[in-house]
């Protein structure tokens, strides 16, 4: 293993929506997988910047991150 590459696993705590959680390691569309979350209904701000919908896959939670999860609701 080259020296500068991460070593991911294990547990990390993250804040969501204002409550600590203890979660496994892994990208932001797993963990909005695991909660049955429909990523083209919900907004995810990571550590206070938007994250496009094509980096949930790519961004990876780190322990202390901070996330709020936004739902889309429609109707009328």
């Amino acid at each position: 293993m080259i020296a500068t590459e991460a070593v991911r696993g294990g547990a990390i705590e993250i804040e969501v929506n204002g409550e600590k959680r203890r979660v496994d390691d892994m990208t932001v569309l797993e963990y909005l997988s695991a909660l049955d979350i429909d990523t083209r209904r919900v907004a995810v701000e990571l550590n206070l910047e938007i994250l496009s919908r094509t980096e949930f896959a790519t961004t990876w939670l780190s322990d202390g991150d901070y996330v709020e999860i936004v739902h889309f609701v429609g109707g009328g």
